[in-house]
């Protein structure tokens, strides 16, 4: 069975020293500056930007399409996952 939604944010989030959610909700700033540092994302993170370019540059660094919009979707939470883990 495929880890869900949830799973893959949870993983996401623990493999960049943040905690796990029991509820579904989306990333953080904060968060998503974890991950960025994580992936060395090209990307000034002080002051910290908007979500959306915090989106875009971690999809550019695991070769998604960075103008693909809001909120990550499944897709995207499989390659940042898997990006996460051979780091």
């Amino acid at each position: 069975m495929s880890p869900t939604v949830d799973d893959l944010r949870n993983e996401i989030r623990e493999s960049v020293g943040r905690y796990e959610r029991v509820e579904s909700t989306g990333f953080t700033k904060e968060a998503l500056v974890a991950v960025c540092e994580a992936l060395d994302c090209d990307l000034a993170t002080e002051p910290t930007p908007p979500k959306s370019e915090m989106r875009a540059a971690i999809r550019r660094a695991v070769d998604g399409d960075p103008d693909d919009g809001g909120a990550f979707r499944k897709a995207d939470l499989e390659a940042i996952a898997a990006a996460l883990r051979s780091e």
